[in-house]
């Protein structure tokens, strides 16, 4: 707990707002600027004692829940809210959901990017978006209604299935279920209001059985995937570098798929591409 830090950023954040931004009345006029002390803390529901020691850098570490409660008091956005919690040395409390909607920079770049397969996945492996290349080497995700672009569903189907391959023929399909377990257990701790979360974990849990075994191994350490290898129908099988860059400010991914150029795996991903081309009904989408 770095407590001048602490107490120099609550100072900060509170003077830069006026009573009226909070829904309170501006009253007589102020000799300093922002609001008081006592009114943050009515606001945060906590003694003004307490505030003021915060402030004045006295107080012990605060809990989760009270830096919950000033963060929204002072109006804090996402990053100044975890700004706050690290000076604190408290992890913060998630009580959002997972982004669903991509930027239209990100939108723009997965459709120009060449000969590269990209998708972009949510962190509950929701396909969000994908160019026709990446149709081309998985599937056309157009033709999937929206729950079924998800790439969790995929690697764990009902255990009605028997002997199901791994999603798209990929080789390394034991590593890719725990990565999509290991991922899905960080998700639903960060995002424990969102709905679609926790219904796809226990819909998992419960209808298979190699889901649950990984689930209840609690695992939470995700190793890497450098290289991946595809068994396309049409192709044969075509290895690529697997390239997950992180979109942080909205826990997406960006998945890029690629070939050394003058390799045989470029030139089967070129012949995708062609064959995408000629198939209108493989162009870039996004949910």
């Amino acid at each position: 707990m770095d407590k001048p830090e602490l107490a120099a950023f609550l100072r900060s954040r509170r003077e830069r707002l006026r009573p009226e931004d909070v829904g309170l009345p501006a009253g007589p006029r102020r000799r300093t600027p922002g609001l008081r002390r006592e009114e943050v803390a009515v606001l945060a529901h906590i003694s003004t004692e307490y505030y003021v020691r915060l402030e004045q850098g006295r107080a012990p570490r605060p809990s989760a829940e009270v830096l919950a409660g000033i963060a929204g008091s002072l109006l804090l956005t996402p990053a100044e809210s975890d700004h706050l919690h690290a000076l604190a040395g408290t992890a913060p409390l998630q009580t959002g959901r997972v982004e669903r909607a991509v930027r239209p920079s990100i939108l723009a770049l997965v459709e120009r990017l060449p000969q590269t397969a990209a998708i972009v996945l949510s962190a509950a492996f929701e396909v969000l978006a994908w160019n026709a290349l990446a149709s081309a080497l998985m599937e056309d995700f157009a033709r999937l209604a929206p729950a079924e672009r998800n790439l969790a569903r995929r690697a764990f189907p009902p255990d009605t299935v028997d002997e199901a391959p791994p999603p798209y023929g990929i080789s390394d399909g034991a590593e890719f279920r725990r990565h999509v377990v290991m991922q899905l257990r960080t998700s639903r701790t960060r995002y424990p209001n969102d709905q679609q979360v926790s219904e796809l974990v226990e819909e998992l849990r419960t209808g298979n059985a190699e889901f649950a075994r990984l689930w209840d191994r609690h695992d939470v350490q995700v190793a890497p995937v450098l290289t991946k290898t595809f068994r396309h129908p049409t192709v044969g099988s075509v290895t690529v570098d697997c390239d997950s860059l992180a979109l942080t400010d909205r826990d997406q991914y960006l998945v890029l798929y690629t070939a050394p150029p003058g390799s045989p795996d470029a030139d089967a991903l070129a012949l995708l591409g062609l064959l995408a081309a000629e198939d209108d009904t493989a162009t870039a989408r996004t949910t």
